[in-house]
């Protein structure tokens, strides 16, 4: 009965987790697990589990079990039973009773299902002398079980994880294995790693061991991180270790430096090392992690080649915690309660409170609840969560006292009820307290009226209820009305209103008199009774309302007036009901309007008042109704009238309060209460009284027993409140006092005044002062006495006294107390007997206080070393001392002097502490020299406390050596010295700066630095050379150095120097300079400043203006180009001016200099056409040139004919003939012809005849035969006559010999043109004409023939037709001969393009004729090129240029160029097309764990963690889709580079496939990615291995023609059975086979089949020393083979003319007709037009200008289908397909007619023009090749389809040389890394589709030899799908070859002519190459591998980069 009574009588409580399940519960399928869930609370709670959304969860058979105990058991499955939504699923458990619910923190739950994992090591590649990190690879589903327990290398040595961190081998906290200063040993071991399963306990071995690839150094190579990126992110637990891994490399060994940011700032410091945080070369080992270790960090590496940073951010986590205050709270109704959640734990995102379960609006750490309700009380919980876990903590909230508000249990309702029965209507309702009812009619209170037949009776029932009854007697209309019951108690109130109807005419209740408040509102119902009511309506003098805004009327009565004002609502309203048959009723109601009081202020001031002053208040009512009472009241009470205070009426609105002297009691705050009938108001004022101390409660002496705790009350009273203090005198006396110590640790304490000592002691005797203050007067002060009794006591309990050896001392001991007092003495716990031992005598003293007893001690020992105790005994009690005596001596030698540690100015010595004679050390003199000095001269001495056994010696001289020795002392005297080490100190970087720097410009660009090395105390060692820092100095602008390197060369003696280029023009630069040594850099020298020397301005001089002033002058005017492209000081221009015909010929310019902007150049040719350039020059050279301008002189009289002839021609006649005057200047308009008869008188006018401009001859006649006459001709031009010519003289006559009229002349002419060569011949007899050319007889022919007056005219002149024509005349008189020079010119020879050098973005190549007799003039050239899928360009190239450079060229783009040479003829042929490579790649692939970041509903890609190949990124296209199915979905086509890229809308926990193409203008790189997305609550998504939901039906989810009766449970068992039989039979027939056959393969080819088998697994079979596969080894080589033969009639390769032949080509001939190659060979038609040209009359014309542009080239002619050009040798299709090695010669012919690939598009972005263009140009595939010291010969077959001649260097350039669909044949391209990937038919068709038209895809060749593995090169983007299908086959494909040996004669950065040596090579080259080297193959060494900076400076710079070997491409299988 006892229990029960208990139980029942014990308080309820809400439910509280006594056990609450953990955040994290990992187990393993074979174990299964038990969570437990407990919890208390009263009445016992109910536990049940429930998913995290809440859905309440049940037992599952075999899976889930929920017990009824709360627990939850998950038992162990079996793997293909495993369910997601039971074993990786997040849980919460619920406890819940009728109190409340709360709910546990998140139980994430993850069954590890039991499968086979690997752990691999891989090869790690070094260079020698850097710390290696070899890494143990484990797979991702077992990642979070499995831990690295240990390391074991191939000689048996174990490494395992501990806290020692200095050896060579250092297991680091991540698991890594640190491998420090790694040498060429380590390179022969391997290692390999144990890990343990944390769940099942298995330990295993990796199943691969890594190895150390070592390289050595050469060169200098700046810090490299392999694969680190710049930023990444690593969370750890709180104590726990880890470590924050820097794996760079360099050589010089750089060095390491670790920084911490300060919280989101860019400040950082360098972080602190201790025991706690260590560096291990690069590697940052933090031990027992702290929250506080949290933040960015920065490891920065530098040597001095350059520098190099990574960014790690650590989170350290701490374990969450919550905890509520207060746990339990009990609270009144309407009072606040408050909750305050204390939380520890880091990180922490989310705070939030629950209420029984239910998710609470408040996130603070503070709930406040302001006016607790009854539904307040219940369970709250604060919930802190972060990503990973959470926690929780619960507090109780109660409700206290009588709380229960009242409520209604029974009410009345609405009734219509004829009159006369009785009526009866209830109203009960409970509550605690008990309430009472109270009842109303229409609002108003109502009571028993016994007249009006109404009685009203309540009643307590027996349940504590009160039942309340309205009883009417007999029901009349009057008692009709609106009926309200009202429940109130202390805690609340509770109403019900009900109607009553009561059957009759209307009835309108009698309403009292309304007063209403003005400005407030008024409502009023009308008191109807009757039924039924038809309407109801008020009125107002007559009018029904409502007449304003502010009146509302309702249907059921009620009035309402806002706002009321007494001006116009004060009146007499009536209220009128009626009903359906005309009766009425009115009742008038009464309202009168109210203005309630309003108060001035008052107030007493601001200042507080000092006791005695005067003080009045008045309190004036301004505003409010009479009759008014005003009341004061203080502090609550009402005051009345007193001694000083008084209070007065002042008329019906006024009271004054008056105090006539104010004193303490007055203080406080006075109100004034105004009250009338409209309510009431006050206003308040605070008295402040200056009031002194004054004791409540004075101390008094005192006396405490000692121990116990004392309490002396000191209490004052005053205002302001006085602050009371204690303190105590210093002596005996009551005098000098001091504060007391009332510290947190101290006795003594003043609690509210009063002075408590806490186990008093007799030394707290003494007295004491107690003092009030408050700054009103002097305050007051008590002194009092506090004695102690107490027993003995010694001040001091113990202590120690020291003696030396061998000398006397005295032992004294002081006890006080009461007396008497007793002493003994005890010596190690024994007693003293100073009769055994004559050396001690003890004496005692009594004193006025105690006694005091003394012992002596004789000739000390150090046997006397003992502790003496002193005991004291009186009435009281007794104590003891003691005395621990310390015989003293001086200590012994140090010992074991060793060394520590030691850099260059410092050594750290540890030594072995020595006895120190029991006197503490107080110091060790550490003592060195130098090792050639002495201890008597040399010596230095370093002093180290006496406590320390290690020190460091500082201040040294680095690369020093000492002698160090140790001596130590104590208070008593110094030992001897130790014994003698010696030490030599290591080196330092320097520590001064060079000296005398100097700084010079050598030009514009260039400087020269030269500097002297440091002084020799500052080198520390040898300084191996110098950084020269440089900046351009602009003020205001503060840049960082860009630094140089100068090795330090001991033959420059004393000096060095260095020129630094690329600077800019004219410019101020600042110079420091540093010398290096071994450890690092010296400070700088102070900084040298120097302008670069002016260069020549960048811009030409503006606005160029020529004006023709005359004949020979022309005037130049211009203006200065911009100051900003100066780039000097302008000294002056050059005006370069020349004939335009000739302005090609620079050697033809002329220059003049003008200071000015203007010039005249004189002295000009006339009449001629001048083109002329302006530039500004410098002391830095000459500017750029203003555009060309021309103009023409003016026209002046024209020079005399050449040359004159007059012949006879008859007896009277003579012909006159003349030559165009040399000097026309001008227009030759006509011609004079001068005859005078030289026989007649000189002063006869000669006679003259004018003669046509085109006409040159003229046949004067009439003349006499004897007279002599001389002839002389002018020419005219509109400026006039010109001066005459030389003068002919002749006299006609019969004796006519044969002459000729024509001159000797030269024809220049263009091929293909006709000319007519004149002999105009006299005589008489006629003359005999023979023409002879080039010494031989003139034979007529089809194109030469003989005109009637003589002259020879030859059609379609060629170049054969050059030479000399004589034309010989002669008859019986003479005979005359000329001779013509003919000169046919016509467009150019193409000349030979000779590339030269390539960088990313340009092209460099000679020009240079093969014929150099050809005297063809070349006014220039044309150089067009284009990408390989782009547009044609153009370039033009100045007259005389040798070389010339393409410029901003796309970078890693393949290049067509030909270079065409013209002239004023016309253009000549285009040279042969040179195909070439700008440098660069393509994107390289990041890995996944880099490059992806995954969460529940998206995947964040870091884009920067793709590196760009040395051409900047474009854009990213990203595409996704679920495992499970094929096709894509395009996420963006245009992503741009940079940043971050979220891939929104996926769904949670589920596997996706990710492909991203990266594109750059080398191409793309396409990775594909495969990852889970976490679940909603953010956990992992189980292993894609085991069951499904459904067991064996999901196993034939994947295989839907199965059918159902089959068990593949059973069946795949059987088969696997029936397959390994069969195996193993065949692997038997073949070991019996290979013993009388060779085998079919040897060991490489098996080895590189299974390679390539295995590159879709993300593995590589090695070779064992056998040649078999071996997963130990690196590198498998190639079979070694031969080439097939050249493509010839048998052959099996497709070439142009097969193409074009089969019935599929055709189409493709015909689809792709834009695909056409120019051939020099096939042109038809004319290459070129004529220009006309020449000066004088004639079919040729005067020459013209020289046009801007000159003809274009003519239309490219054709090729036939396929490609080819008739008649000459196969052409190689660059897009035919070909049979490669490895393909079986023996594929049938059907399947190679249909086999083509499609090339590749270009583009820098999607839907460029390069993507959809319609006539794409292709590159051509021939190669000039440059053979040494022969002529350059041209092949048209790829270079991959021959063997070149063994004088030939072998060219790998063009990767169309081998055909792109089957290049995987060699998996080499220069281009970048192929990809590798799954290789699906079906969608190539698409690609085939959208890139021919709607044609049938082709055939695919030897498809039975295809395999799945698929060689992605990274070639320029495509839009769709990359590749066709290749068809299915059943035969095997022979694998590609796998990564070519170390090869520097294949590598891409070795060729400086990409038509010389590229990185490709074809298949001979790649198979042969490596089987000579070695046929094990090699490592490729990675130190000779370059960065994307590196690459990128080096092609700029144009240099040969050696390289060790090449990666000819990355597989990607992620």
């Amino acid at each position: 009965h006892l229990l029960i009574l208990s139980v029942v009588c014990q308080d309820l409580s809400g439910p509280v987790f006594i056990q609450e399940p953990p955040n994290n519960v990992d187990f393993s399928n074979s174990t299964g697990t038990e969570i437990v869930c407990q919890a208390r609370g009263s009445p016992f709670p109910k536990i049940s589990w429930t998913k995290s959304d809440g859905t309440p969860i049940g037992t599952i058979p075999g899976l889930r079990q929920v017990m009824e105990n709360g627990n939850l058991i998950l038992p162990p499955f079996r793997a293909t039973d495993y369910k997601q939504e039971v074993h990786a699923q997040t849980y919460r458990c619920q406890s819940e009773n009728e109190l409340g619910k709360i709910i546990s923190r998140d139980v994430h739950v993850r069954a590890v299902v039991g499968q086979q994992y690997n752990t691999y090591c891989s090869p790690e590649e070094i260079i020698r002398g850097n710390d290696a990190l070899v890494k143990c690879s484990i797979p991702s589903f077992v990642v979070d079980f499995v831990d690295v327990s240990a390391w074991v290398d191939s000689e048996g040595a174990a490494y395992l994880p501990g806290h020692n961190f200095d050896g060579k081998y250092v297991v680091l906290p991540s698991g890594e294995l640190q491998i420090r200063n790694v040498t060429n040993e380590d390179g022969f071991k391997t290692y390999k790693c144990r890990t343990k399963h944390r769940l099942t306990g298995v330990s295993k071995l990796s199943a691969t061991a890594g190895r150390l690839v070592i390289t050595d150094p050469v060169g200098l190579s700046g810090p490299k991180f392999p694969s680190v990126s710049e930023i990444s992110s690593m969370r750890s637990k709180s104590h726990s270790s880890l470590s924050l891994n820097c794996p760079a490399q360099a050589h010089p060994l750089p060095a390491f430096r670790w920084y911490k940011f300060k919280e989101g700032t860019a400040v950082k410091s360098p972080v602190r090392l201790d025991d706690r945080i260590k560096q291990v070369g690069g590697t940052l080992i933090i031990l027992e992690a702290k929250v506080e270790d949290s933040g960015k960090y920065l490891c920065m590496v530098n040597n001095s080649v350059g520098g190099e940073s990574v960014e790690t951010v650590l989170t350290v986590t701490a374990p969450l915690s919550v905890e509520v205050e207060p746990k339990q709270q009990v609270v009144d109704y309407g009072r606040s309660a408050t909750f305050k959640c204390n939380y520890k734990g880091n990180p922490i995102k989310d705070v939030y409170w629950l209420k029984d379960g239910q998710k609470m609006d408040h996130s603070e750490d503070i709930l406040r609840i302001e006016s607790v309700k009854k539904e307040d009380r219940g369970m709250y919980q604060c919930f802190v969560r972060n990503e990973h876990e959470s926690a929780q903590a619960t507090g109780e909230l109660k409700l206290g006292g009588r709380f229960d508000p009242p409520e209604f249990t029974k009410t009345f309702q609405t009734r219509v009820l004829k009159a006369g029965p009785s009526v009866q209507m209830p109203c009960i309702a409970k509550g605690d307290p008990t309430p009472t009812v109270t009842w109303y009619l229409y609002d108003m209170e109502i009571e028993s009226d016994l007249s009006a037949g109404v009685t009203i009776g309540s009643f307590e029932t027996a349940g504590g209820e009160v039942a309340s009854y309205l009883n009417i007697t007999q029901a009349r209309t009057k008692h009709g009305g609106l009926y309200k019951c009202v429940a109130t108690s202390k805690v609340g109130s509770v109403s019900h209103v009900g109607m009553l109807n009561v059957k009759g005419a209307p009835y309108v209740r009698h309403m009292e008199d309304m007063k209403v408040v003005a400005g407030k509102t008024m409502t009023v119902t009308c008191p109807v009774a009757g039924y039924p009511i038809s309407s109801i309506v008020w009125e107002r003098e007559g009018r029904q309302l409502p007449i304003n805004d502010r009146q509302r009327v309702f249907p059921n009565g009620t009035l309402i007036i806002e706002d009321v004002q007494r001006s116009e609502d004060a009146a007499s309203y009536t209220c009128v009901a009626k009903n359906e048959e005309g009766y009425s009723a009115r009742s008038d109601l009464e309202v009168s309007v109210m203005e309630p009081p309003e108060i001035l202020p008052f107030s007493f001031g601001e200042r507080i008042v000092n006791t005695g002053e005067l003080r009045q208040l008045l309190c004036t009512v301004i505003k409010g109704d009479e009759p008014l009472k005003i009341s004061w009241s203080m502090k609550g009470d009402n005051l009345g009238p007193g001694p000083d205070l008084t209070t007065s009426q002042l008329g019906s609105r006024t009271s004054m309060l008056m105090i006539s002297s104010i004193n303490y009691r007055h203080s406080g705050t006075y109100t004034c209460i105004v009250s009338n009938a409209a309510g009431s108001t006050q206003h308040s004022t605070e008295l402040r009284v200056n009031v002194p101390p004054r004791w409540t409660v004075e101390p008094t002496d005192k006396q405490f027993a000692q121990g116990s705790d004392a309490k002396v009350d000191c209490k004052a009273d005053g205002f302001p409140k006085p602050q009371i203090s204690w303190k105590k005198a210093a002596g005996s006396q009551p005098s000098n006092y001091r504060d007391l110590d009332t510290q947190i640790n101290s006795n003594v304490k003043i609690v509210e005044g009063a002075l408590v000592l806490k186990n008093i002691q007799k030394g707290s005797e003494g007295y004491y002062l107690c003092k009030a203050t408050n700054g009103i007067g002097r305050g007051l002060s008590a002194v009092i006495y506090i004695s102690v009794q107490a027993p003995p006591s010694f001040e001091i309990k113990n202590r120690t006294q020291t003696a030396l050896k061998g000398e006397s001392t005295v032992l004294q001991c002081e006890a006080k107390g009461e007396k008497p007092i007793g002493i003994l003495w005890n010596i190690n716990n024994k007693r003293l007997d100073g009769n055994r031992d004559p050396r001690y005598t003890v004496r005692e003293e009594i004193l006025s206080d105690g006694v005091l007893s003394t012992i002596s001690v004789r000739r000390t020992e150090r046997t006397d070393t003992a502790t003496f105790t002193c005991v004291a005994t009186n009435a009281f009690g007794s104590d003891n001392t003691s005395i621990n005596l310390i015989i003293q001596e001086v200590p012994e030698t140090p010992s074991e002097l060793k060394v520590l540690d030691k850099s260059g100015r410092n050594v750290k010595l540890s030594w072995q502490a020595p006895y120190n004679g029991n006197s503490n050390l107080t110091r060790y003199l550490i003592e060195y020299k130098p090792i050639k000095g002495t201890w008597q001269n040399d010596i230095d001495r370093v002093l180290v406390g006496g406590d320390q056994t290690i020190a460091g010696v500082f201040s040294l001289r680095p690369a020093t050596s000492y002698h160090f020795r140790i001596v130590a002392q104590n208070a008593i005297g110094s030992s001897g010295p130790s014994d003698t080490i010696t030490v030599e100190t290591s080196e330092e970087a320097p520590s001064g700066p060079p000296v005398d720097v100097r700084l010079s410009a050598v030009d514009q660009h260039t400087l020269l630095v030269s500097w002297k090395p440091p002084l020799k105390e500052h080198w520390n060692g040898d300084i191996l050379g110098y950084y020269v820092g440089y900046k351009k100095n602009t003020v205001g602008v503060d840049k960082p150095y860009m630094f140089e390197t100068v090795e330090f060369i001991k033959e420059r003696g004393t000096e060095h120097s260095l020129q630094i280029s690329n600077l800019v023009v004219f410019t101020k630069y600042a110079i420091v300079v540093q010398a290096f040594n071994k450890i690092g850099q010296g400070p700088m020298s102070e900084e040298v400043v120097e302008y670069t020397a002016e260069g020549a301005p960048s811009q030409p001089p503006e606005q160029v203006g020529l004006t023709t002033l005359s004949s020979q002058t022309i005037q130049v005017e211009w203006k200065a180009p911009p100051e900003d492209t100066a780039n000097g000081n302008i000294k002056g221009y050059k005006i370069v001016y020349g004939p335009s015909k000739l302005w090609y010929d620079v050697s033809t310019h002329d220059t003049k200099i003008s200071a000015d902007t203007a010039i005249e150049i004189h002295g000009l040719k006339k009449y001629t056409n001048y083109s002329m350039q302006v530039l500004a020059f410098t002391n830095g050279g000459d500017g750029v040139r203003s555009p060309v301008m021309t103009a023409t002189t003016e026209e002046d009289i024209p020079g005399p004919p050449q040359s004159v002839k007059a012949l006879a021609m008859t007896e009277e006649s003579i012909l006159v003939s003349w030559q165009y005057p040399e000097e026309p200047n001008g227009r030759i308009l006509e011609y004079t012809v001068y005859i005078r008869e030289i026989d007649r008188s000189r002063d006869i006018a000669p006679k003259s005849y004018k003669v046509n401009a085109v006409q040159m001859s003229y046949h004067v006649d009439k003349l006499n035969e004897n007279s002599r006459y001389e002839f002389w001709v002018t020419a005219h031009t509109s400026i006039g006559e010109g001066t005459p010519s030389t003068k002919a003289t002749i006299s006609p006559s019969s004796r006519i010999p044969a002459k000729i009229a024509s001159f000797d002349e030269t024809f220049t002419v263009p091929a293909n043109k006709d000319i007519k060569m004149p002999c105009i011949a006299v005589g008489s007899p006629a003359p005999d004409t023979e023409w002879k050319i080039n010494e031989k007889s003139f034979v007529k022919t089809d194109r030469m023939r003989l005109l009637p007056d003589g002259s020879l005219h030859i059609t379609n002149v060629t170049k054969e037709d050059m030479g000399k024509y004589k034309c010989m005349v002669n008859n019986k008189f003479g005979q005359d001969m000329i001779t013509h020079n003919l000169i046919v010119n016509g467009p150019p020879e193409p000349p030979m393009v000779i590339l030269t050098s390539q960088t990313t973005d340009t092209i460099t190549f000679k020009l240079k004729h093969e014929d150099k007799d050809d005297q063809t003039p070349v006014h220039g050239y044309t150089v067009h090129y284009k990408p390989e899928f782009g547009d044609w360009e153009e370039e033009e190239i100045g007259f005389g240029t040798d070389e010339f450079t393409l410029q901003n060229l796309w970078c890693g783009q393949r290049y067509q160029l030909y270079v065409v040479a013209y002239n004023s003829i016309g253009i000549g042929e285009r040279s042969p097309v040179v195909n070439t490579r700008t440098k660069g790649v393509e994107p390289t692939v990041p890995d996944a764990r880099s490059f992806l970041e995954v969460s529940a509903g998206s995947v964040t890609l870091s884009l920067n963690a793709w590196q760009d190949g040395g051409c900047p990124m474009i854009y990213f296209m990203v595409e996704y889709k679920p495992r499970a199915q094929r096709d894509w979905t395009l996420v963006s086509n245009n992503v741009k580079p940079g940043g971050n890229f979220v891939v929104l809308d996926l769904n949670p926990a589920t596997w996706y496939n990710l492909k991203v193409t990266a594109h750059n203008n080398a191409g793309f790189s396409i990775a594909e990615y495969e990852f889970a997305t976490l679940t909603p609550t953010g956990g992992t998504l189980a292993p894609p291995f085991g069951g499904g939901h459904d067991g064996g039906n999901l196993a034939k989810a994947g295989f839907p023609g199965i059918p159902e009766w089959l068990d593949l449970n059973i069946i795949v068992p059987i088969c696997a059975t029936v397959v390994v039989v069969c195996v193993g039979i065949l692997v038997v027939c073949v070991a019996m086979s290979r013993r009388k056959a060779p085998p079919l393969m040897n060991p490489e080819e098996y080895a590189q089949f299974y390679g390539a088998m295995n590159t879709m697994n993300g593995r590589m079979v090695t070779m064992r020393k056998d040649g078999l596969p071996y997963e130990d080894m690196g590198y498998v080589p190639p079979p070694n083979r031969k080439l097939p033969p050249v493509p010839g009639a048998n052959s099996n390769y497709n070439t142009i003319d097969r193409i074009k032949k089969g019935k599929m080509n055709e189409v493709y001939a015909a689809a792709k007709s834009g695909y056409a190659t120019w051939d020099m060979r096939k042109s038809q038609g004319p290459t070129y037009d004529e220009i006309p040209y020449g000066d004088g009359p004639g079919p040729r014309g005067p020459i013209p200008d020289v046009p801007q542009h000159y003809s274009q080239v003519p239309p490219v002619p054709q090729r036939q289908a396929g490609g080819s050009i008739p008649g000459q040798e196969e052409d190689i299709s660059p897009y035919a397909t070909f049979h490669l090695l490895g393909m079986r010669e023996e594929a049938k012919q059907a399947m190679m007619n249909g086999h083509q690939t499609m090339p590749p598009t270009p583009g820098n972005g999607p839907m460029t023009p390069q993507h959809t263009r319609q006539n794409a140009q292709t590159m051509n595939p021939r190669r000039s090749m440059p053979n040494q010291g022969q002529p350059m010969q041209v092949y048209d077959a790829p270079n991959c389809d021959y063997e070149p001649p063994k004088n030939f260097q072998q060219n790998f350039g063009n990767p169309y040389d081998c055909p792109e669909g089957f290049y995987n044949g060699s998996i080499m391209s220069s281009v970048g890394y192929s990809q590798v990937a799954d290789y699906s038919g079906m969608p190539g068709q698409k690609m085939t589709q959208s890139m021919h038209g709607q044609f049938p895809p082709p055939a695919q060749p030897h498809a039975e030899f295809s395999t799945d593995t698929v060689i992605y090169k990274g070639g320029p983007p495509t839009m769709n799908n990359l590749r066709g299908p290749l068809p299915p086959g059943e035969e095997e494909f022979p694998p590609p070859p796998p990564i070519r040996s170390a090869d520097t004669s294949l590598n891409d950065s070795n060729s400086t002519t990409q038509s010389n040596v590229t990185s490709e090579c074809s298949e001979a080259e790649c198979d042969r190459e490596p089987l000579v080297k070695d046929s094990r193959g090699s490592s490729v060494d990675p130190s000779k591998e370059l960065t994307t900076e590196e690459m990128r400076k080096l092609i700029e710079r144009n240099e040969i980069v050696q390289t060790n070997g090449l990666k000819p491409y990355n597989t990607v299988n992620v």
